[in-house]
């Protein structure tokens, strides 16, 4: 730390004392004045003489005065302002006290606003130019009265400037916290969105590849011992299920990994392009499926053609669990305008997960795929029995950051 920072910090530990340090010095500094005396006659010359009693009190209170500057500024300015008026008046010839008026007023324009320093300072340079320059054996225009009037300009001046530089330094330090801040806050967003779409993705993986799981493990156990054939398919089917959950999650969390681990896989997120393999599975599980697609030729964007394929995997998953098992659902996807429309029906007699229910996050998932997108969902039973989910998404990606969340 260089020696001056260390003083700066010194004297914002201690600012009383470093004002009682100043006070001494312009102490120091109005004595050692007093003592010379200006001759003007042929040529401007100095001498020595002896200071009036009365002036060195009024040096001493003065001095006194500035050690408190920090704390009531405008009454140690009064205060000083009068005791130099006093010198004015009643010094001959005058000691110069008003220094200590100049640090004054120094100090009131460094800690108010501009306003407030071009008032003082014009009364205060009019009040001791104006009592030096009616007062006295000298003419008005004297070298002493001019130099009142030019030091208390000087000492508002230099106040105002080192306000201003304090404001702008301030100004700084704050536009680069709040920066900090921002920052700070924009990624803690980013990596709670990303926490929740991973979670949305695992669910969605999980919940449609264990019910399948689960449905084709149960029709193995039923029929081992009398259809060992359709078993050993069963069985097939569940190998198959489980190694795209594996592929699945594999894929979802290598987006966790670091820069510095092992290469993530590089398959692309599942759209609808792969439609007919989802359905496939299902129907292998037993649940009939009718699938109708009237999109062709649109390319969607990868948010929106991801956040399609899950929610037909979410509803299509809700039918196999809670739809019955005789049900049949209906698949549609619809290119409409600037849009296109999912809808899944399904006929079944079971209850479907409610949205506020605390067993499970499906129909909340597929609400907030869609809301992230500024599309809209509709879900409920449909009249007669049965379930629908009806989802409108749009073409473009329409976040409101314009980025692909995929």
């Amino acid at each position: 730390m260089s020696t001056l920072a260390r003083a700066r910090c010194q004297a914002t530990a201690h600012p009383l004392a470093m004002d009682a340090v100043l006070a001494a010095a312009v102490l120091t500094c109005m004595v050692a004045g007093s003592f010379v005396e200006p001759r003007h006659q042929h040529s401007v010359s100095w001498a020595l003489r002896t200071p009036d009693p009365l002036s060195l009190v009024l040096m001493a209170l003065g001095a006194a005065a500035l050690v408190f500057r920090r704390r009531a500024p405008m009454t140690v300015l009064a205060l000083t302002g009068t005791v130099s008026v006093i010198e004015s008046v009643t010094g001959d010839p005058r000691a110069p006290v008003a220094m200590s008026a100049v640090v004054a007023l120094y100090t009131v324009a460094s800690t108010t606003d501009r306003p407030t320093t071009w008032r003082v300072g014009l009364l205060t340079m009019t009040v001791l130019t104006g009592a030096a320059m009616s007062a006295g054996s000298m003419p008005w225009y004297a070298q002493e009265n001019l130099a009142i009037f030019a030091w208390t300009g000087i000492g508002a001046t230099a106040g105002d400037a080192v306000r201003s530089r304090r404001a702008f330094v301030q100004a700084i330090r704050e536009r680069a916290e709040r920066a900090e801040r921002t920052r700070e806050e924009e990624a803690r967003r980013r990596v709670a969105e990303e926490r929740l779409r991973i979670a949305r993705d695992l669910h969605d993986v999980v919940a449609h590849h264990i019910a399948l799981v689960n449905v084709q493990a149960g029709v193995a156990a039923h029929v081992m011992d009398k259809r060992p054939d359709q078993a050993k398919e069963a069985l097939g089917h569940v190998r198959e299920a489980s190694r795209s959950a594996l592929n699945e999650l594999r894929a979802t969390v290598g987006l966790l990994r670091q820069s510095d681990d092992p290469e993530a896989p590089t398959e692309p997120a599942p759209g609808l392009d792969r439609l007919d393999e989802l359905t496939g599975t299902f129907r292998n599980a037993g649940l009939h499926i009718e699938v109708a697609r009237a999109d062709q030729g649109t390319t969607l964007p990868a948010a929106v053609d991801l956040a399609a394929y899950r929610i037909i995997q979410e509803a299509l998953t809700n039918v196999q669990k809670h739809a019955g098992p005789r049900a049949k659902a209906e698949v549609s996807v619809v290119r409409v305008g600037p849009h296109i429309e999912i809808t899944v029906l399904d006929d079944g007699s079971g209850e479907h997960e409610p949205q506020d229910s605390g067993g499970g996050h499906g129909l909340l998932g597929m609400r907030e795929r869609v809301t992230a997108l500024r599309g809209t969902l509709t879900t409920g039973p449909r009249y007669g029995g049965g379930f629908r989910v009806h989802a409108i998404l749009p073409v473009k990606n329409r976040t409101p950051t314009g980025e692909d969340p995929a």
